[in-house]
This record gives structure tokens, C-alpha cells and sequence, in this order.
């Protein structure tokens, strides 16, 4: 009974410095640990130590008030200068600048610079009206004319000019090239689409072939024709399906192939 009573007593007073090691190796601090504390400063909200009040930085182990100047406020970040400025103030040195928000214009949701309202350009610091020409309409874009050219029509210097689209083709959106392309079957000529003419044996290729076509497999371009492909004893069709090559081991010579 003794032995039990005296291991309980021994379990008790592990329990008990246990929990004072927490303790000490927690937030809390002791007396001492408050006597020490610099003006101006708080205990750290995890870890030990303390850190500064708002709108004061740690300085050769004090807290030193942060100088805010005029339409600014101060920080609780531990970088830079410990303030910022005011919504409509733009930082200027060591000083808070009023922004000045032109004519046709409006602050930015973070309030430290400008933006022009619809319709209108910042040019030269100033939000001038964009002259938006005939068959033309105002972009979403911030860059740029400000403006685009409805369909059918594209951007030339400051006008909208129509495009003029051939028989047999059709419009096409871009800044670039002609501004239209022809319909399938058909092939640009100049500023006309004419009709491909396909020989026996052929297909249409559209752009990827000069001629607008191609030849089917086996068959290869002569002049405006698709000729048989003559394939010589000990070869095959190469991988473009339109010429032929030696099997293994043999070689090309002039329209044969030879064991080298």
C-alpha cells in the first residue's frame, strides 16, 4: 500500500513539471519577462519575445514611432517604411501626394492611380474623347486606337473601309492579308477565286497545295496530271504515298534498285 501511494506521488509531481515546462515554452510571459518589455511594445501573439505596437518599429531594442506623414496611415508590416498612403494619395518620397484625377476620368479600385472612363484615351496625362469613325465601334481594349471595324469592314489609317469580298468567297476577320478567302473548291487568283480544276486520280487541297491539289496515293504531279507511280522490283511507295523507295538492303540507282 505504501509502495502505491509513494508511485502516485512520483506520477503527480511528473505531471506537474511537465506542465510548467509547457508553460514557460508558451505565450504567456512570466514577470520578469513583462518588466523587460520596451515601451510601446506587446508580447508575440506565438513563439516567445515581443514585438512593437502598431505605428512603432523595433530600433537598437526599443520601439521607436513610425513618422507618418500627412494623409497616410500606419502599417503592421515589419518591411519598408511602416506606413502607406491614403486612398487618392500617391507615395512621393516621404510624403503622401494628392492624386490629381483628370477631367472624363475616375480613381482605381486600389486608389493610387487613374483611369480614363469609357470612351475615352489617356494621352498625354489627360483622358481624350476616341473618335470612333463610320462603321466602326468602341473596343474593350486598353491599348491600341480604342475602336474596331464592324464586320465587313477594316482599319485603314483612322477609316472603316469596306472590304470587297469575290464571287465564290467570303469574309474573314484579321488584321491582316486580303481580309477574305475563297470557298472550298475554289483557289485566289489575283482578286478573284476561280474554280480548281482537279485531274483523274486527284483531290482537293485547298491552301496546303499551290494548284489547290493534290495527287491520291500511288499517283504523282505531272504538269497539270496525276501519273501512275512505277514502282521498279524491290521497292515500295515512300511515306508522301506519291514516289517510291528501295527495301532493305538495296539501293537507288537512276529507276532501280541494286544490291550495293
Amino acid at each position: 500500500m505504501h509502495f502505491a501511494r509513494q508511485t502516485f506521488t512520483y506520477i503527480r509531481q511528473a505531471i506537474t513539471v511537465a506542465i510548467l515546462v509547457c508553460v514557460s515554452s508558451g505565450t504567456a510571459l512570466s514577470a520578469d519577462d513583462h518588466l523587460s518589455l520596451p515601451t510601446n511594445a506587446h508580447a508575440k501573439s506565438y513563439g516567445s519575445g515581443w514585438e512593437c505596437d502598431r505605428g512603432y518599429r523595433e530600433k537598437l531594442g526599443a520601439c521607436e514611432a513610425v513618422k507618418i506623414p500627412d494623409n497616410a496611415y500606419a502599417t503592421d508590416a515589419t518591411y519598408g517604411q511602416g506606413w502607406a498612403c491614403k486612398r487618392g494619395f500617391k507615395e512621393n518620397k516621404e510624403s503622401c501626394q494628392s492624386i490629381n484625377v483628370p477631367e472624363h476620368a475616375y480613381l482605381n479600385s486600389s486608389g493610387d492611380r487613374w483611369e480614363c472612363n469609357r470612351g475615352y484615351q489617356n494621352k498625354d496625362d489627360i483622358c481624350a474623347k476616341i473618335a470612333v469613325p463610320l462603321n466602326g465601334y468602341l473596343s474593350t481594349s486598353s491599348y491600341g486606337s480604342g475602336w474596331e471595324c464592324n464586320r465587313g469592314f477594316r482599319a485603314v489609317k483612322t477609316n472603316c473601309v469596306a472590304v470587297k469580298v469575290p464571287a465564290n468567297g467570303y469574309f474573314v476577320e484579321g488584321g491582316y492579308g486580303s481580309g477574305w478567302e475563297c470557298d472550298r473548291g475554289y483557289t485566289v487568283d489575283g482578286e478573284n477565286c476561280v474554280a480548281v480544276r482537279i485531274p483523274t486520280n486527284g483531290y482537293f487541297a485547298g491552301s496546303s497545295s499551290r494548284r489547290g491539289w493534290a495527287c491520291e496515293r500511288g499517283f504523282r504531279i505531272k504538269g497539270e496530271t496525276c501519273a501512275k507511280v512505277t514502282v521498279p522490283e524491290n521497292a515500295h511507295l515512300d511515306y508522301s504515298g506519291n514516289n517510291w523507295e528501295c527495301d532493305r538492303p538495296y539501293r537507288k540507282q537512276r529507276d532501280a534498285c541494286v544490291l550495293p
